[in-house]
């Protein structure tokens, strides 16, 4: 009777594994808004699915609203303006010319800019702690019920860039990128000849044909996993550093030992890990954006 108590007692106690699953995983099984699946794909809104289209629109918005306002004013930029024409003179000179060549430069730096955009937009909003804001105005004022679209929009994870799909989706538009580049500038068929190097023996090729082709499809996996598993990582350890408040408060049988973790352990990791974050938001951003960029100018400049 006594172990079911103490494994009821277990039960009930702050399990830290789920905490951090249900901040980072997504709301597949329980959607914000439920839709039919179309031939076996499920198209409901999840809260990863949310966060994708947020981020995209308010990409959209912001840079529209920038570059009209660019136009209204005249050919020097002001305020916002500046800020948004050193980001693209930025990618454009830095990342994107050094890679595919100034020839290619207007037809792959819409593509790379794109990229960066979204990419850093989705990984700095991830950072924020909207919904759990939301949470807590919700406890306190709006009282939205689990089963509301708002009270679902509560739950799961919010960076869009830490869900492997996502990524695998960016990914993949490299991935396509890259046959299209490479059949632009050599045309389709001697694209694929590119592949292996030319006047080698031919037996060589027996082995190199499928190296290179499994190389192919490497290149859009290293994208997948690199983002969107550093973003995953850096939520963790936030979140893993934060829970030792409660665990300690539960193994201690008293809240003054939490509050001593986390005003001494605690909260200075995790500020220290944040800060940490604000750096890997741009670094992560630029790498995706660089490794398509410099992919793409592979299949284009093949004989270099």
């Amino acid at each position: 009777m006594m172990s079911a108590a103490q494994e009821h007692g277990a039960s009930e106690g702050f399990n830290a594994g789920e905490t951090i699953i249900h901040h980072i995983a997504d709301t597949v099984e329980h959607p914000i808004i439920h839709l039919p699946k179309v031939f076996g794909i499920d198209f409901s809104i999840t809260k990863h699915v949310f966060m994708l289209f947020f981020v995209a629109i308010l990409v959209f918005v912001i840079v529209t609203w920038i570059v009209r306002r660019y136009l209204k004013q005249g050919p020097v930029p002001t305020g916002a303006g500046n800020a948004l024409e050193l980001v693209v003179q930025w990618v454009r000179d830095s990342i994107v010319e050094p890679n595919v060549g100034r020839k290619w430069v207007p037809t792959w730096a819409p593509l790379i800019l794109t990229f960066f955009a979204f990419i850093f937009t989705a990984n700095l909003i991830g950072l924020i702690p909207i919904f759990e804001t939301l949470a807590l105005l919700n406890h306190w004022v709006f009282h939205a019920g689990d089963d509301t679209v708002f009270g679902r929009l509560l739950h799961g994870g919010t960076t869009a860039t830490a869900n492997f799909n996502v990524t695998a989706g960016l990914a993949l538009v490299t991935f396509f990128s890259i046959i299209v580049a490479g059949s632009k500038a050599h045309g389709f068929i001697q694209h694929w000849k590119n592949i292996v190097p030319h006047g080698m023996a031919w037996p060589i090729y027996i082995l190199l044909i499928p190296i290179e082709i499994l190389g192919m499809l490497v290149k859009p996996f290293a994208l997948t996993m690199r983002l969107a598993a550093n973003m995953t990582g850096g939520h963790i350890a936030i979140l893993a550093v934060l829970s030792l408040v409660f665990l300690f408060t539960e193994m201690a049988q008293n809240a003054l030992a939490g509050i001593a973790v986390g005003m001494f352990v605690s909260v200075p990791l995790a500020l220290g890990i944040s800060g940490l974050e604000l750096i890997v938001v741009l670094v992560q951003a630029y790498v995706f954006t660089l490794l398509s960029a410099v992919f793409i100018g592979m299949v284009i400049h093949v004989h270099h």
